[in-house]
């Protein structure tokens, strides 16, 4: 069974693996990724690596499931302004073009439909609830919530990594990040309004 560091200098140790192997998936996927790669961009040694996390998979699987985390609690939602929701989770696929390369490889590689994990409802759940509430408060257009909450994240993606026409960086100008901010802002809005109206 894995364990977990008991020393700061095993917590760095952890961090490392962690870090290197988030790389080493991002770019070659869970079937492409190389342990000897990860261990030696970490500074440490497979005996290592397979202590804190049991082997590839599970190390993968820890990985993911920490980029969930990250965008759960980096970019928590707001049912009352899901277009601002939208253009944070467009600016965190600019900081962290990783975290949707590593769902983009769990389709891939592990589940062409459905849920991307079992666990799915520990990650969702808060954000279906927030927008149920904003719905029976009169804020957001009716319909199921997951649905609506697939819509803005889909919207929120149309530049990142998993778009089939382009793919924007941190590198490009900001004026051009913030003309697709406000494009972005104004179809969430349009597309969530009560009643499928443009709020005013």
């Amino acid at each position: 069974m894995p364990e977990h560091p008991q020393t700061s200098r095993g917590a760095a140790t952890y961090r490392r693996i962690l870090d290197a192997a988030t790389e080493e998936f991002a770019q070659h996927g869970i079937a492409g990724a190389r342990v000897e790669r990860i261990v030696t961009a970490a500074r440490t040694n497979k005996a290592q690596l397979y202590a804190y996390f049991g082997d590839k998979e599970r190390l993968f699987d820890a990985i993911f499931l920490s980029s969930l985390e990250r965008i759960t609690n980096v970019v928590p939602i707001d049912a009352d302004d899901l277009a601002d929701w939208a253009v944070r989770l467009y600016d965190e696929y600019l900081r962290r073009p990783d975290l949707i390369r590593l769902a983009t490889w769990t389709r891939l590689e592990r589940r062409s439909a459905g849920h991307l994990v079992e666990s799915h409802r520990h990650y969702d759940d808060l954000k279906l609830t927030a927008i149920a509430e904003a719905q029976a408060a009169g804020r957001v257009r009716a319909g199921d919530p997951f649905d609506i909450m697939a819509m803005v994240i889909a919207m929120s993606m149309a530049w990142s990594p998993v778009s089939n026409v382009y793919a924007a960086s941190g590198q490009e100008p900001e004026d051009a990040h913030e003309r697709r901010r406000a494009l972005l802002r104004d179809c969430v809005r349009r597309a969530i309004a009560t009643g499928g109206d443009a709020p005013a």
